[in-house]
């Protein structure tokens, strides 16, 4: 055998392997192939296409593979809303359910003025770096907003902004309440609530009334003056944090014109004029 047949036999073989194997995986292919439901393509083509998680899924494509698979509520899609619950409704044949639109809201009102910060930070200009420093944040109040912005860079629609004030401020009118700010908030002050709602607690604080005090000035003392003064028992003191129940609350403005704290927010939807704080 010369070296030429050394050499070009084992390729021969190769071949002949690399084509069986080939023949082999498309018969596989064919006979294992599963079929994708035609309904996921249709919901994709329905969804805006934001992958920007507030569905729960990663993504788009994840949203409309649970929802043909696992049975995912067809409403889930805030950035579609209602118009797109429906397509979606119409494309499983089941009935959209109620879409209550939502939007971010800010628990907290410690300006530069009302929680004074007790070091300064010169750190990584991110929150979630900033709330890993020994005491927990820059700003006296532990459960306040950091006033770094994260919020506002993963923002993928333009609806959060600082303040001159050290806040971030929520354009109602571009948040989709994807609820991105929600989840990279390191102290945990973004919430969702109906974009109805016109009366809100603007605190996360759990702590008694004297130490609140001592590192802000618009914190909730859980006094209890507003659960006393609502005329439809819509607000409750929990763990010392004033909490308004949304489906009970008239909008009255009663309780914010009594807090102490004035941390109690009126108009705040954007959709009602600012409730009067009378005394």
């Amino acid at each position: 055998m010369n070296i030429m047949d050394v050499m070009i036999n084992p390729l021969i073989l190769m071949g002949v392997m690399g084509g069986v194997f080939g023949v082999l995986l498309a018969i596989a292919s064919i006979v294992f192939r599963v079929q994708q439901d035609e309904r996921i393509g249709l919901i994709r083509a329905a969804l805006p296409g934001a992958n920007c998680g507030g569905c729960g899924f990663p993504g788009c494509d994840g949203y409309a593979s649970g929802v043909v698979n696992d049975g995912v509520a067809v409403n889930k899609c805030s950035v579609g809303g209602e118009v797109v619950a429906k397509k979606i409704a119409a494309i499983m044949g089941v009935d959209a359910g109620e879409s209550v639109p939502m939007r971010a809201f800010l628990k907290c009102k410690g300006t530069h003025e009302a929680s004074p910060r007790n070091l300064i930070y010169d750190g990584i200009n991110d929150c979630r770096s900033a709330a890993m420093i020994p005491g927990g944040s820059p700003n006296a109040c532990p459960f306040g907003c950091i006033g770094l912005g994260t919020c506002v860079s993963v923002c993928k629609f333009g609806a959060l902004s600082m303040g001159s004030d050290g806040l971030p401020k929520v354009d109602v009118d571009k948040c989709v309440a994807c609820g991105a700010c929600v989840a990279n908030c390191p102290k945990g002050i973004f919430t969702l609530v109906p974009k109805a709602a016109d009366v809100i607690v603007a605190c996360n604080s759990h702590w008694k009334g004297p130490l609140v005090r001592k590192v802000c000035s618009a914190g909730c003392i859980g006094c209890g003056i507003c659960a006393k003064i609502c005329p439809v028992q819509a607000i409750e003191i929990q763990n010392d944090l004033a909490v308004i129940d949304q489906g009970k609350c008239i909008k009255c403005g009663k309780c914010a014109a009594k807090c102490p704290a004035k941390c109690i927010k009126t108009g705040e939807s954007g959709q009602a004029p600012e409730l009067e704080q009378t005394a």
